[in-house]
């Protein structure tokens, strides 16, 4: 295994139950068994949850506690955690069965810079299981009380500083706490020691470079949190990134209403007055010139960018949540925890994929990616399996976002592929699972929900595109333009200005738009609504595991999860079926 240190800190989460935020709350409870993702999963003008794969969808939270195992998918979960408390529309408190700093970190920022915190309480798997038959909660004077049928549940919380030992601070970060460096960065390290003591770090550790994810516009408290550190003058301590935002780059040709793009524009100028690359806005910053190197610590948010920096590239990240990415990139300095960590790098789940990559077909990379993420949880995985295979970086990347979509893990390794786990090595796991055919063929149906034929969109590009991306999709759109055919509904591809820059140069954009495609930059699909979204679409055909997973929930159409190939005819003839890919049927 690749290593770049041989120290090790002590790093330990509290097992005990606990509170990761403190409060008082009381109220119904709303309890599942499946982790969620409060951005994407969550409504926070309503509270109501949409992610039509959770068994809550359809429920509101607003005024109960909420009951989760865990949180999953993305990094932008603090914010949807944020604003739904903000607005008024979200829990009273939360109850986890394992420590999710994601949302733990809306609630720490609700409290702490908007005066309206709530309790968030960890008790482990076990009391959490019996959490099922309760009907009401509160928290109070350090105890959870549950209301049973026929009885009651009585659990004590310990606070999280009486658990965790004071982080470890040199003199610059001294400096910072004590406003030395300005009042940005006295709040920023604040916001870093708290998070640090929440993953169990003991000291900190610097960064090289930092990838912002807050900049997508969740609500009013998301452009709040930027603006108070404009107004306070603060500058970002390392090169920082930004990603996709929420409003396209040609949001006034494309007809998107100035109420919507003005709010959603001022983020990102928010971030760039504190020193970010204005020119980066992109999901998929492992495509910028530069990346990162085997073995660099980074502070990245999204949860895909996370992800590949991991994975593929060998660098060291934690999950940043959205905010904390923020006070990572003004400080440079993160807490010494998780992937920046070796150990724990190691994975603990061994997933046998050899059953399913028996004569792959399209949709392959995507469809393993959610169905490990699914089995992995919060866990480091090794697929193994697939030492003879040649994944396309694309392959790499739409395997790495499904996975970060169904998961909360940040890393995963595929022995003979990724740079951690060469084909010789064996790694000791706590568990192992198979995943096959039939585990691929369940979830290409759950992602399939649309049932007319009727085509409305064709959306491609999340994460954004890649240049190899558009090299396919210009090869199959020549045949095509040769016979006088051309895309018959709006055929969209969204990508980062340094890869539309490229493909322009290559001239890969030109048979593109003949086709009748429209290129959208800065903004990806989990950030676009109408009008790019035709109202009148009855479905959407992407090739994209994360947004057939968002996209019912998010823009509310009905999705068709297609190959590349697949996608190009539906944009030809409108129309696309429900139909198994034949190497899995």
């Amino acid at each position: 295994m690749t290593v770049c240190s041989s120290i090790e800190p002590s790093c330990t989460k509290p097992t005990a139950p606990h509170l990761l935020v403190p409060g008082t709350a009381s109220g119904p409870l709303l309890y599942s068994d499946t982790p969620l993702s409060f951005w994407g999963g969550t409504d926070p003008a309503s509270g109501v949850i949409v992610d039509v794969h959770h068994p809550l969808s359809g429920r509101c939270m607003a005024g109960h506690v909420l009951a989760l195992p865990a949180g999953r998918g993305s990094c932008s979960g603090s914010l949807g955690v944020l604003e739904c408390i903000v607005s008024g529309n979200g829990p009273v408190a939360l109850v986890l069965a394992e420590a999710d700093e994601i949302m733990a970190l809306g609630a720490l920022v609700a409290g702490t810079v908007f005066g309206q915190s709530i309790p968030v309480a960890v008790i482990g798997k076990d009391k959490y299981a019996r959490l099922a038959k309760a009907t009401s909660v509160s928290i109070c004077g350090g105890m959870l009380n549950a209301s049973l049928d026929g009885g009651r549940l009585a659990i004590p919380l310990i606070s999280l500083d009486r658990l965790t030992p004071e982080v470890e601070l040199d003199e610059r970060d001294k400096d910072m706490l004590a406003g030395k460096k300005g009042q940005g960065r006295k709040e920023a390290m604040e916001l870093v020691v708290a998070m640090a003591r929440m993953y169990g770090a003991t000291s900190l550790t610097s960064v090289t470079r930092a990838h912002i994810d807050a900049v997508i516009y969740v609500g009013p408290a998301t452009l709040a949190f930027a603006k108070h550190f404009a107004r306070l003058g603060a500058r970002f301590a390392v090169p920082t990134t930004i990603n996709a935002i929420s409003a396209p780059r040609e949001w006034q040709a494309l007809g998107v209403p100035p109420s919507e793009a003005g709010p959603a524009l001022a983020l990102p100028a928010a971030y760039e007055s504190l020193g970010a690359d204005g020119s980066s806005r992109t999901c998929a910053p492992y495509f910028l010139p530069s990346p990162p190197v085997v073995g660099e610590s980074v502070g990245w948010a999204e949860s895909n960018a996370v992800v590949f920096a991991n994975s593929v590239l060998g660098a060291r990240t934690l999950k940043y949540p959205d905010m904390l990415d923020v006070a990572v990139a003004l400080t440079g300095r993160a807490p010494l925890a998780g992937q920046h960590v070796d150990a724990a790098r190691l994975p603990s789940v061994r997933v046998d994929a050899a059953a399913a990559a028996a004569e792959p077909g399209s949709l392959f990379w995507p469809l393993l990616g959610y169905c490990v993420g699914a089995v992995a949880g919060h866990d480091v995985v090794v697929v193994c399996g697939l030492e003879d295979s040649t994944p396309r970086q694309s392959d790499l990347k739409a395997f790495g976002a499904a996975f970060g979509t169904s998961s909360g893990s940040p890393m995963f390794h595929i022995r003979g592929v990724t740079p951690e786990a060469p084909a010789y090595v064996e790694f000791d796991v706590e568990r192992t699972v198979s995943v096959g055919r039939a585990e691929l063929a369940a979830a290409w149906e759950g992602l399939n929900s649309a049932q007319g034929e009727d085509v409305g969109l064709v959306a491609l590009g999340n994460p954004h595109l890649a240049v190899a991306e558009f090299v396919e999709l210009a090869e199959l759109v020549r045949p095509l333009l040769e016979r006088g055919v051309r895309a018959e509904v709006p055929f969209v591809l969204t990508a980062g200005r340094h890869v539309v820059s490229e493909a322009e140069e290559r001239g890969l954009l030109e048979p593109l738009r003949r086709f009748g495609a429209t290129v959208v930059e800065d903004a990806c699909w989990c950030m676009i609504n109408a009008p790019v979204v035709p109202e009148v679409a009855q479905s959407v055909v992407t090739n994209s595991a994360k947004y057939a997973h968002y996209g019912p929930g998010g823009v509310g159409k009905p999705m068709y999860f297609a190959s590349t190939a697949e996608c190009v005819q539906a944009a030809v003839s409108a129309r696309c079926t429900r139909q198994l890919p034949t190497w899995l049927a």
